[in-house]
């Protein structure tokens, strides 16, 4: 597909899954050759309308020049003329190219049938024997509007447009638990964490809107965080399609086997991301078996402050730099064994059992986690701000990409740095629910 069609159908994604009837282009499509009938079923498969109307167009983007005429045509054809005059309002006038002319063989005539003797046969000349053009099989292995663009792919190969989808269509779609502790136990020798309510308002605001039902947790200590936790993985969640923890606290860096960091009470008490992700694998939590579990962690994973490096002046972009911003840390403790079990090796039978979890940090495990007292924390501010302008069209792993992009060009005291990341477990994409 050209470019510049390429670029209208991004344009227009959020109307396109909106509005877009795929089921009445279906056969349409298949007969103009935009599609084969593997990428109609697969299409098909992808879940709900929306999920289909998603597919549909990503996989559109990858066929020949013709492809994009074509559609409009289906559109205009299946009633759709809306959508045609919406997409014909950014498009180049198009001239639809006539398909390739069928390649004309010449006609096969059958070999004529002689009698003749064994001698006769060693005896006759090879010059006078004819010779007639034999037909090949067609090899092709799918007609398409552009057949020159395409090549096969390697075998085993998964294409991204093949990926399936999770099942996100639920209302409400799942439970949500937010637990922000922002006043500390003096005991606990941890400044409290002036910021983090507006963090904890946007996330709740943010989550509801995606249809989650969202329950906030204020400064629990370490016991009644695991409480809450315990009592999450014993709710039935047979009817939503997915699950959400959210911690904003202090934290700190421990060992770990799968997961790193851990997250503080106001006791001062911490409780390792390990632990918490646990309490709803599939073992321990049977109703949320198969459905993604999301966990965001706004705490430190350390002490260490990271300064970056110099990088080519394309690169730079405007950062941050405030004199409000503080961090989540606390110095990590000289003593392994009262913070962590023992490291153990990678591979392990039980990892099926941590699968369609996704945990996503503020911070790169080791480092600090940077929050301004007045705007709240930078990767809650950049997540909140990603989810409500891409969630209608890009995928969680997409955006939690652009997350870590916007934060790493942030700056605290003009001079520090902050690169966010995840630890995913997912095993198809997920997009969320919105109003859009």
């Amino acid at each position: 597909m050209e470019a510049q069609h390429k670029k209208i159908l991004q344009q227009n994604r959020i109307n396109l899954v909106t509005d877009l009837d795929p089921s009445s282009l279906y056969d349409d499509l298949l007969q103009k050759g935009v599609f084969t009938q593997d990428m109609i079923d697969e299409i098909k498969s992808s879940g709900t309308r929306r999920d289909q109307a998603r597919e549909l167009v990503r996989d559109l983007e990858t066929r020949g020049s013709r492809a994009f005429p074509l559609f409009l045509e289906s559109l205009r054809g299946s009633g759709q003329q809306g959508l045609a005059e919406i997409l014909l309002n950014g498009a180049p006038p198009v001239q639809l190219q006539p398909a390739a002319p069928a390649e004309v063989r010449p006609v096969l005539q059958p070999l004529p049938i002689i009698t003749v003797s064994p001698m006769d046969v060693q005896k006759r000349s090879i010059e006078n024997t004819p010779i007639y053009p034999v037909e090949r099989p067609n090899k092709s292995l799918a007609p398409t509007p552009d057949k020159e663009y395409f090549k096969p792919r390697p075998q085993g190969r998964t294409r991204r447009d093949s990926l399936k989808c999770y099942k996100m269509d639920s209302s409400p779609c799942g439970l949500c638990l937010i637990i922000n502790n922002v006043e500390f136990k003096p005991e606990s020798q941890l400044r409290d964490r002036k910021g983090s309510r507006i963090d904890c308002n946007k996330l709740q605001r943010r989550f509801t809107a995606l249809n989650f039902i969202v329950e906030v947790k204020t400064n629990l200590k370490q016991k009644q965080i695991k409480q809450e936790l315990l009592a999450l993985s014993r709710r039935d969640h047979s009817l939503y399609d997915c699950c959400v923890v959210i911690m904003l606290s202090h934290g700190t860096e421990v060992n770990h086997r799968r997961f790193p960091g851990a997250v503080f009470g106001v006791d001062g008490d911490y409780v390792p991301v390990q632990a918490i992700t646990n309490y709803l694998n599939g073992e321990k939590c049977p109703s949320l078996q198969g459905k993604p579990k999301l966990f965001f962690i706004q705490a430190c994973g350390g002490d260490e402050k990271d300064i970056g490096f110099e990088v080519p002046s394309e690169e730079a972009q405007p950062s941050v730099d405030g004199e409000d911003d503080e961090t989540d840390a606390i110095p990590t403790s000289s003593s392994s064994d009262s913070l962590s079990t023992p490291d153990e090796v990678d591979a392990r039978a039980t990892l099926p059992n941590s699968s369609d979890i996704l945990v996503s940090y503020s911070t790169f495990p080791g480092y600090v986690s940077w929050r301004d007292t007045q705007a709240g924390s930078w990767y809650v501010e950049t997540l909140d701000r990603i989810l409500e302008e891409n969630a209608a069209t890009d995928d969680l792993v997409t955006m939690l990409m652009m997350v870590n992009h916007e934060v790493s060009q942030n700056s605290a005291k003009g001079l520090y740095k902050q690169m966010p990341g995840s630890f995913n477990f997912l095993r198809k994409l997920l997009y969320f629910q919105t109003s859009a």
